[in-house]
């Protein structure tokens, strides 16, 4: 049954109702007045203002993702501009955004909320969620966004407090480009990154918490607070976003800045609506194709790209049997509800040409059972050209092997470009799930960086068997690092070289002199057998790498078998985290 609602003197949207649960079997679409609407298939469903029947979509679409971990369905809830009286509870793979040109375009007053699924209260699986690009004025106060990684809160207005836990546990997230008018409480959160963006104030830290460009971060000293403040982000490009422009749908892309600081839109509603993103384009829905999982093919995709469009992928499980491909300038790859993509032939799932200002965002890629050698690969194989004035752009994106089903990787992400921005990644050899055992989702690593002056803020990097950062090239930042080393090593032996048991977690190359990092928390669990890694970290030292420099690192032994840790922090250099829990170098 379909109902015409209005929404406002341009738009009239249709709302195809069928079923609540997942709203797999229909769509909702705003239509405006002589365009037929975009075909964002089945799980996109988009919100008019005063839908009577929101909160019962809403509930039915968590329903089906509220303990989904590893499940089939993708979904985003897009919310068309105007003011929404609704409570949204957030599971797995679900993406929450406004689509209005700014915040303030999309007003909800209710509450967004990501609650843990696990017992007691515990949100270190609460992975794969995020909120973007509306004003939020939760019920009572205070917003309950209790999450791990693989999630982000972007161009977000909090008329009110935030708390990043629900009393269990949680492991890590990512704010950028966001204001909050009250209270950023981080509460049992072991670890979170925060870039440009502002706030009353903030509470909480346990291990290792990072403000890059952040307008009044908290007060207080490595180590004895968890702190490491950044006053500016040197080189960023925010995240594109979709939205609604009078009479059509659009793709806003923000420009680069540099010595960034605070978000890039307005404090209050007037001067956020008047505000645009710096420098910033906005290309036509009709300048992309939109792809759809079990209709488009590697074929089908990389035809309309190299036609010169650009590519929205819609929510869902896309099987490759060869790499997309990303051969033109400024070419944007835009991921809406987790679209998930899988190279089935050994191929690569995405390749990037060395090529200015591309960006790849809001995309899972995941290996399959036989072994990619890249699972994602930005650039070829000695890429030279430098990209300085017009960087690639990766942006909440997931490299993962193992966990909805079993897979393989030599290297999950590796990037031969320069000047590549990396901006909330996470890159996991699963630990449970589907294939998680150490002779099965086999990966060695994480990331590999072959090309110079790479910026990276929000790097998680988990589990890999051997370095799962491996940096080879000169000029690399860091801002923010999580890892978990392996838990599953079988014995010391299976998991050494040259005579060293382990493997750092993250390595710098010998030939490197330029590299700098700030805020890394190394962690292990060993509990496949009794090991002790040598080192977390392992770096060039001397007079030829002076320009190589840690800052403010943390090694913890969260758990494991007895007699089993990490004995050095940096090289030979930090205390044991063997038989105690926690070791720091400034």
């Amino acid at each position: 049954m379909t109902h015409l609602v209005s929404l406002s003197a341009l738009f009239v949207p249709l709302l195809a109702l069928g079923a609540m649960v997942g709203c797999t079997s229909s769509r909702s679409v705003v239509q405006p007045r002589g365009e037929q609407p975009p075909d964002f298939g089945p799980n996109v469903l988009i919100l008019a203002p005063g839908d009577p029947a929101a909160q019962a979509k809403v509930d039915g679409i968590f329903a089906q993702q509220e303990s989904s971990q590893f499940g089939p369905d993708r979904f985003a809830i897009l919310l068309a501009p105007g003011e929404h009286h609704v409570t949204i509870p957030v599971g797995f793979y679900t993406q929450v955004l406004g689509l209005g040109a700014s915040p303030a375009d999309t007003r909800v007053r209710g509450s967004i909320t990501s609650k843990p699924f696990l017992k007691n209260r515990n949100a270190t699986c609460n992975f794969w969620r995020s909120i973007e690009n509306l004003t939020l004025t939760p019920d009572g106060g205070t917003n309950i966004w209790a999450v791990s990684q693989g999630t982000w809160l972007r161009r977000v207005h909090v008329r009110g407090d935030i708390i990043f836990s629900d009393g269990g546990w949680s492991s890590g997230g990512f704010l950028a480009d966001s204001r909050i008018d009250g209270i950023v409480d981080s509460g049992t959160q072991q670890q979170w990154f925060s870039r440009n963006t502002s706030w009353g104030q903030w509470h909480g830290g346990n291990w290792n918490m990072v403000f890059v460009g952040v307008e009044n971060p908290p007060p207080g000293q490595w180590p004895e607070k968890p702190y490491t403040t950044v006053d500016a982000a040197p080189v960023v490009r925010e995240k594109p976003y979709l939205s609604m422009e009078g009479d059509r749908f659009a793709v806003r892309v923000p420009g680069l800045t540099r010595d960034a600081r605070g978000p890039t839109w307005g404090g209050n509603d007037a001067s956020v609506s008047a505000t645009a993103p710096r420098e910033g384009t906005s290309l036509g829905i009709e300048s992309f194709y939109i792809a759809h999982a079990g209709r488009d093919t590697a074929a089908s995709i990389n035809e309309a790209l190299a036609s010169g469009k650009n590519l929205l992928l819609t929510p869902g499980l896309y099987e490759l049997d060869a790499p997309i491909e990303v051969t033109r300038p400024g070419t944007v790859v835009l991921g809406l509800g987790y679209p998930t993509l899988t190279p089935t032939r050994g191929n690569a799932a995405l390749a990037v040409g060395d090529v200015d200002g591309a960006t790849i965002a809001g995309i899972i890629f995941e290996g399959s059972e036989i072994e990619s050698p890249d699972l994602v690969q930005v650039g070829p194989s000695g890429a030279s050209t430098s990209h300085k004035q017009s960087p690639t752009l990766l942006a909440d994106i997931t490299c993962r092997t193992g966990g909805a089903r079993n897979g393989r990787a030599g290297s999950l992400l590796t990037i031969n470009s320069k000047d590549v921005i990396i901006d909330n990644a996470w890159l996991w050899r699963a630990d449970h799930g589907e294939g998680a055992a150490w002779d099965s989702n086999t990966t060695r690593n994480a990331l590999v960086v072959n090309g110079d002056d790479v910026t990276a803020y929000a790097l998680f990097a988990e589990h890999t068997q051997q370095y799962q950062t491996l940096w080879n090239a000169n000029g690399g930042r860091v801002y923010f690092y999580q890892s978990e080393m392996p838990y599953d090593p079988p014995s010391p032996q299976a998991w050494s070289h040259d005579g060293i048991t382990g493997y750092a977690s993250y390595k710098v190359s010998p030939n490197v002199t330029m590299h700098e990092a700030w805020g890394l928390g190394i962690y292990c669990v060993f509990r496949g057998s009794p090991v002790i890694a040598h080192t977390a970290i392992e770096a060039p030292e001397g007079p030829q790498a002076s320009g190589v420099k840690f800052h403010h690192v943390v090694t913890i032994r969260l758990n494991g078998l007895p007699d089993s840790g990490i004995a050095h922090v940096i090289n030979d250099r930090g205390e044991p985290v063997v038989h105690s829990k926690k070791a720091t170098i400034d």
